[in-house]
């Protein structure tokens, strides 16, 4: 299933694309698509639900985040060893794990440059959405602790995030700089997750070109590892690492200016597009 929430900030609802790729609203159903309703039972409710006779999501609506109530967002870094070749860092024996304290937003999205940034970079990801309560998952059964999963823009400001001290989490967490969906798309659809394309154009340009094939540490990895030391919950996502092509691995470095669109999309998983625009109070 491919599910995704439509409306303005505050009054999101629950929808699903049909057989035909038509949007069909779900708030008969549900309140929302959220941790609740992430659940193997309640993904298998909507699956049972006749898609014809709901009623269909108008044209032209804003495609909001596709997960309500994100209470977190763990990012794996450096975890494409072309990627890694392209930092200059050597591939890293754990998983490097930090996390995005920024809201959710939707695929299309505007991104709006931060107060003084000058090093914003864009970083297509695969993105990984937990299911239920977990703890001490083995690797062959992480997989069933994934409801599905979503394209993710990991955007970064890079200054913010190397030249200031500290951790990742000050350039990876600014206002908009986590745009996901636009579907959820259930595990069921993806055979799976270490064989997907993953591409990101700047303004038709492109930039990143991949394969989750690539990663250092695959997606069952990431999840068992994580519960080693943290209990994941439902609606919990796990952005699980970029290709290379980012701006600040190319010479000389490349960087987000206002007036930039950006493209990208996942193998299966649907497109974001993002107009960059300059930073407004």
């Amino acid at each position: 299933m491919k599910l995704f929430r439509y409306g303005e900030e505050g009054a999101e609802k629950p929808a699903i694309l049909d057989a035909d790729g038509i949007g069909r609203d779900l708030s008969a159903h549900m309140d929302d698509l959220g941790p609740d309703e992430l659940s193997p039972y309640a993904l298998k409710t909507i699956a049972d639900l006749d898609l014809a006779a709901l009623p269909k999501v108008p044209e032209g609506v804003r495609i909001a985040p596709c997960v309500g109530n994100v209470r977190r967002i763990f990012c794996i870094g450096v975890n494409y060893s072309d990627h890694a070749a392209e930092v200059g860092i050597e591939p890293p024996e754990n998983p490097i794990v930090f996390m995005k304290a920024c809201e959710p937003t939707g695929a299309n999205d505007a991104v709006m440059l931060p107060k003084g940034s000058s090093h914003t970079d864009w970083e297509v990801e695969l993105g990984v959405v937990i299911n239920q309560t977990v703890r001490h998952i083995s690797e062959e059964d992480a997989l069933d602790a994934v409801a599905g999963y979503c394209v993710v823009n990991d955007i970064s400001e890079r200054d913010f995030q190397n030249n200031h001290g500290g951790q990742w989490i000050k350039g990876k967490s600014c206002d908009g700089f986590g745009p996901i969906g636009p579907w959820l798309v259930t595990r069921d659809e993806i055979a799976d997750p270490q064989k997907l394309d993953l591409w990101l154009d700047v303004n038709g340009e492109a930039k990143q070109r991949g394969t989750t094939a690539r990663m250092i540490f695959t997606v069952p990895q990431i999840i068992a590892h994580l519960s080693r030391f943290i209990t994941l919950h439902a609606g919990d996502i796990i952005t699980t690492g970029t290709p290379p092509g980012v701006g600040m691995g190319m010479t000389p470095p490349q960087f987000l200016k206002a007036g930039d669109e950006v493209r990208l999309g996942v193998e299966g998983l649907g497109e974001q597009c993002q107009k960059v625009v300059a930073y407004s109070k």
